[in-house]
């Protein structure tokens, strides 16, 4: 059996699509050493449980990052903190009596190209966002200098437009809306070198792991094999829980902060597709007037709701502005079931009662919503989220924009009016939205992702035998 390193960036949303992939790559066969900060171990245990004997932890600590100040360290921290784990994993490698024969490493840890040439075997980059974002992302670091040079005028290139035309589709987007290091250069020359050597390693990587499946985004797929200059490049979602598990699903990622059949009975009480459910990710939130105008809305429109408020959003702000008109809960109670922590996200989607998706857009997320066959209310607010809201709305014809970014306070009349509208409109989209469902299900059922699932292995077990001979 082949030995493999998986090594993601140690964030929730980059380490759950990389767990599931150990899962099918355990399940053909393969060894797999993952490497975990402590502080995230116990996001492995589920994985390590059913598979003891083939998934193996090494854990590791890397130096708090920092700063200089007071603020809390950013990804280029965070990056250069990690790759002093290099010479903890050389040691480790050379001491294991039966040393991996790759290494599959997330796409922030570019860095990791060099580790592998170090160690004399192949490197492949997993990508947790899609092939589109993947693109935009490529195309904005790998043109940096010019895109730089562009922003020398904050005031006056804010709201203007920047087209990717080497990009399929072109896609265009206003200034705002592009990474914030690459945008305002605020963090200096520094961070923006060590971004585009990510880049530069990761697309001469030996090969490149999505997170995707072909029927979604085949011509992103072939633009990123061209990009790469080889044909290494495996479509292997979506990676999410199989079967009909109800508890291994509602504790991906973390213990929910109610129990999953709670949730799910109370939604049992309402009509098919009628349930908004509301959730903007595990690292970002509207501010606390975007929040409080959304809590408005929901009141107004009647709809009925699951609204989940991440822990960094708390009852009262920093500033003590509140998320919530006062006693909204009580006045809710009947129609609006709010979860303070992490949601059972994946039982909820799935519910016959829930049909919109009120998202941030976050890969994760945009993946268990088309698995669930929702209609996606599109409320990005960074990162690739918004290339993510553009190919569900745009392209994909499944999602509706409800609203952008931190920078402006939603209309509550006009969000009141979208949310109440969002059942029709929901319907509008539902062909589409079934279609793509049923697309992404057959994609891990035997169709195209398992498929590449088993190419994946395959070469991984020819690299075994070539380090042989």
């Amino acid at each position: 059996m082949s030995h493999v390193l998986l090594f993601p960036y140690p964030s929730s949303g980059h380490i759950i699509p990389l767990l599931d992939l150990s899962h099918q790559l355990v399940k053909r066969g393969l060894s797999i050493t993952f490497l975990i900060t402590p502080p995230n171990l116990s996001l492995l245990q589920p994985l390590l449980s059913s598979h003891p004997s083939s998934i193996h932890p090494l854990t590791l600590s890397p130096p708090e990052p920092t700063t200089g100040t007071s603020s809390p360290p950013g990804l280029y921290h965070k990056i250069l903190a990690l790759r002093q784990l290099q010479n903890p994993v050389i040691e480790w490698f050379h001491s294991h009596h039966s040393p991996p024969v790759a290494i599959i490493s997330d796409f922030f840890l570019g860095w990791t190209q060099e580790l592998s040439a170090e160690l004399g075997i192949p490197r492949l980059v997993f990508c947790p966002s899609g092939a589109f974002g993947i693109s935009v992302y490529n195309s904005e670091w790998r043109d940096f200098p010019r895109t730089a040079a562009d922003a020398s005028n904050d005031d006056e290139i804010e709201d203007s437009m920047l087209t990717l035309s080497d990009v399929p589709s072109s896609p265009v987007y206003p200034w705002w809306q592009l990474y914030g290091i690459l945008r305002s250069q605020a963090d200096g020359e520094a961070h923006g070198k060590v971004f585009r050597e990510n880049i530069l390693a990761n697309l001469v990587s030996w090969g490149a792991v999505f997170n995707s499946f072909t029927e979604l985004e085949r011509v992103y797929i072939e633009h990123i094999k061209k990009e790469m200059g080889h044909d290494r490049v495996w479509a292997v979602g979506p990676l999410l829980p199989r079967g009909n598990d109800v508890d291994q699903a509602s504790e991906r990622g973390g213990v929910s902060s109610v129990p999953a059949h709670d949730v799910l009975t109370w939604l049992d009480k309402w009509q098919n597709d009628s349930v908004v459910y509301i959730c903007f990710g595990s690292r970002e939130a509207p501010t606390s007037q975007q929040s409080y105008a959304l809590a408005v809305a929901l009141e107004a429109s009647g709809v009925p709701f699951v609204w989940c408020v991440r822990d960094g959003q708390k009852e009262h702000a920093a500033n003590d502005e509140r998320i919530m008109p006062e006693g909204f809960e009580d006045r809710v109670a009947e129609r609006g079931f709010i979860i303070k922590g992490w949601a059972p996200q994946v039982p909820i989607l799935n519910h016959r009662a829930v049909g919109m998706f009120l998202t941030h857009c976050g890969w994760n997320s945009t993946l268990e919503g088309i698995s669930a066959g929702v209609t996606m209310l599109t409320w990005p607010l960074g990162a690739d989220q918004f290339t993510n809201a553009k190919l569900l709305v745009d392209q994909l014809g499944m999602g509706v924009r409800v609203h952008e970014g931190h920078k402006k306070v939603p209309d509550s009349a006009a969000l009141t009016r979208i949310l109440a509208e969002s059942v029709s409109r929901a319907g509008l989209v539902k062909p589409r939205v079934m279609e793509l469902r049923d697309k992404a299900k057959s994609a891990v059922n035997g169709g195209s992702s398992d498929k590449e699932l088993d190419e994946l292995v395959q070469c991984l077990n020819e690299l075994k035998v070539r380090k042989k001979k």
